[in-house]
């Protein structure tokens, strides 16, 4: 069975090139645009992995993770990795990933190969 991830960006150009590149390699992939749509998937379905831009309106990709973590904690299920992607170089951002222990943080633009090896790494 496929692998199912869950793709979190409000950039289209983003979520189309990731889900295009994540099918291509057998994984099954949900793209949603906002945090809120992030949490609503979390509720509704189990994934392996979720990959979340840290910049987006409403809710920024560190909220997201704390309310998808604190959701799955409530109900006592398993905490699914986290790869944060971002096109800035925000210190206070990446301190708190790094508090939350997020599996991994990536830069945009970035090397297709090198990201494909840390969503295999954090799928294994």
């Amino acid at each position: 069975m496929a692998k199912k991830i869950l793709v979190v960006d409000d950039e289209e150009l983003i979520t189309k090139s990731l889900l295009k590149l994540l099918d291509k390699e057998g994984y099954s992939t949900t793209v949603v645009r906002s945090g809120k749509e992030a949490i609503d998937k979390v509720k509704e379905s189990n994934y392996d992995l979720i990959i979340c831009d840290v910049r987006m309106p409403e809710m920024d990709g560190i909220e997201t993770i704390e309310q998808a973590r604190n959701y799955l904690k409530k109900l006592n299920r398993k905490l699914i990795p986290e790869i944060l992607i971002t096109g800035y170089a925000d210190i206070e951002k990446y301190e708190k990933a790094i508090d939350l222990k997020v599996a991994d943080y990536i830069y945009k633009p970035f090397d297709i190969a090198d990201f494909l090896e840390v969503v295999r790494r954090n799928l294994a």
